[in-house]
């Protein structure tokens, strides 16, 4: 099979050819891969900038394929079955997970695509306990965002209730702030501004035919100089750039909630001032991957798949593996 091999110590990629991996332990699923995200985390991990296996390691966590085989244990699936991964393992051991915060899990990282062989490839044994049956109205390239929705399925459960007509900000729409556009308008929101210096990306959304507002940052700036109460309930950041998180928690109404949902750098800092989160009352959350949120996940996919979800609004692309590799090395 092709695979794409990475490389920790020199952050090189490279396109490799491996037999097909073999099913080992009873629980275990083999599953050829049919679709596979580049996420922001993975570009953080060729720049080294977040921690990986040593490797060579197979990346790729947001993946969607069909059942090929399984182990004696596994029930409740079936050869050609079409299904997504949760690529987020724990030990279900630890006192974290016994806490229901698998996602803080004391033991040694097992996430697939990232510390165990993912889905950069063209078949990948998963554990069945990390497998989900697709929705049948859901196709496979649809699935393959089952897992970045799963992620803000846990944002929209931390930092809820958010009252329809609440006053909404999302700063950066790459394929995450995208999503979290369409599962705002799925839930019944419309007074939502979204804020992007790439114009492309912008005419992107304006395909979903959402009706939100869509602003530049300059455009932004602007509408705050010239009304100093121009203010939002609840401030999504999807770009994970500093400047403009920090930009973002200034514009919260009084007890508006700030949600720092993009994966910024670990040397990122910000500065906030303890006087007006005091006085506003404001909330500042993070939110980390998706304990327990693949079902909403799939849900939200089955709800409106084509409504939302077609790859052509949304700015997909695909690519053949050689031009990924160029890709991811670039």
């Amino acid at each position: 099979m092709k695979a794409l091999h990475f490389f920790a110590k020199t952050k090189k990629i490279q396109l490799v050819k491996l037999p097909i991996p073999k099913i080992t332990e009873p629980g275990d699923v083999l599953v050829k891969v049919a679709y596979s995200g580049i996420c922001g985390t993975d570009i953080h991990i060729l720049k080294g900038k977040f921690a990986s296996s040593e490797g060579p390691v197979i990346l790729g966590h947001e993946f969607s394929g069909k059942v090929v085989e399984f182990g004696k244990n596994v029930t409740t699936f079936k050869e050609g079955d079409q299904i997504a991964v949760d690529p987020n393992n724990s030990c279900r051991s630890c006192q974290n997970c016994h806490l229901g915060k698998p996602h803080f899990c004391t033991s040694p990282n097992r996430t697939i695509g990232i510390f165990v062989d993912g889905g950069f490839s063209e078949y990948v044994v998963v554990p069945g306990h990390m497998v989900h049956k697709l929705p049948e109205v859901v196709n496979l390239k649809q699935g393959a965002l089952a897992e970045p929705l799963s992620c803000i399925s846990h944002g929209y459960d931390i930092i809820e209730p958010i009252p329809v007509g609440s006053k909404i900000l999302i700063t950066g729409t790459g394929i995450i702030g995208t999503l979290w556009a369409c599962v705002l308008h799925l839930q019944g929101h419309r007074n939502v501004t979204i804020c992007e210096p790439n114009k492309a990306r912008l005419d992107n959304i304006k395909k979903l035919e959402l009706d939100f507002t869509l602003l530049t940052p300059e455009e932004l700036k602007e509408n705050r100089t010239k009304n100093s109460n121009y203010a939002f309930d609840f401030v999504i950041d999807c770009s994970g750039y500093a400047p403009i998180i920090e930009y973002g928690i200034n514009l919260l109404q009084k007890c508006g909630k700030h949600c720092c949902f993009g994966v910024a750098s670990p040397e990122a800092e910000i500065k906030i001032n303890p006087f007006k989160m005091f006085f506003n009352e404001w909330t500042i959350i993070g939110s980390k991957i998706n304990p327990y949120s693949f079902p909403k996940a799939l849900g939200w996919l089955e709800a409106t798949c084509d409504r939302y979800f077609d790859y052509q609004k949304l700015g997909i692309k695909f690519t053949s593996w050689r031009n990924m590799q160029q890709l991811l090395v670039n």
